[in-house]
């Protein structure tokens, strides 16, 4: 999706058929099984299915032109590889121009497959970067969970921590220190429920820079030269060229 570009549903262009508008957004929900690089677009697209106008059906027809220049993409599964899970999340704080909403983003690997990946805006409004940042780490952390009880019972249980790599400060903080603040009193659940898988040894917060948060890629739209160098991250690559 266009860099900047904020999609509202009470814009001036016209409206489009509601029909032919969920037909689209319903095919390209389907190719996000495979195509991560197009997850975020995807969403922001899907919530416009009641009154789609014509700037939303324009974005989805730029999503099919990318789709139309990058054929044969999809995931490729290494068979070189250890089992051991990796996790990056990250929030974009407000990002939403019309409930001021934030977006959290996640994508879990398995070695060096991707495995789960997820855009979705959060519930409540944050009132913070390292609240919006703590909301989204929460739900990576329940993702992470469910996968490692999926794999312990595949017979191919994780010998250690599983690593969160966040690029807030502030939440990793909030995540390791037991000392409760005042302030992060209204994100409780969120903070025991994190603190309580750091402490049992099921999660390692780490830190990345935000040049290398792959999560990015889910949360917010990117220039060019940023979304590509993320997307040659996400193990999504041409089918057809030779490894």
């Amino acid at each position: 999706m266009e860099q900047n570009l904020k999609l509202r549903p009470d814009d001036d262009s016209p409206p489009v058929d509601a029909s032919s508008y969920r037909r689209l957004i319903g095919r390209l929900l389907y190719l996000t099984v495979t195509r991560p690089d197009i997850v975020f677009s995807v969403s922001q697209l899907s919530q416009f299915l009641c009154q789609p106008r014509q700037s939303h059906f324009d974005a989805a027809t730029r999503v099919l032109r990318y789709l139309k220049q990058t054929p044969g993409q999809g995931i490729f599964l290494s068979a070189d590889t250890d089992f051991s899970l990796k996790g990056y999340c990250d929030a974009d704080w407000a990002g939403c121009s019309y409930t001021r909403r934030s977006s959290t983003g996640y994508f879990i690997t398995l070695g060096n497959s991707p495995v789960s990946w997820r855009t979705k805006k959060q519930s409540v409004v944050s009132r913070s970067s390292a609240e919006a940042e703590y909301r989204a780490m929460a739900v990576t952390v329940s993702e992470i969970l469910w996968l490692r009880w999926l794999l312990r019972d595949l017979t191919i249980p994780q010998t250690g921590p599983t690593s969160l790599f966040c690029d807030n400060q502030a939440a990793r903080h909030i995540a390791l220190n037991p000392v409760f603040h005042e302030r992060t009193k209204h994100v409780e659940m969120d903070c025991f429920f994190v603190r309580e898988r750091v402490a049992s040894g099921e999660i390692q917060p780490r830190c990345i820079t935000t040049t290398h948060q792959i999560a990015d890629i889910f949360t917010k739209a990117l220039g060019t030269d940023r979304f590509q160098f993320l997307r040659s991250k996400l193990g999504v690559r041409n089918l057809h060229t030779p490894p």
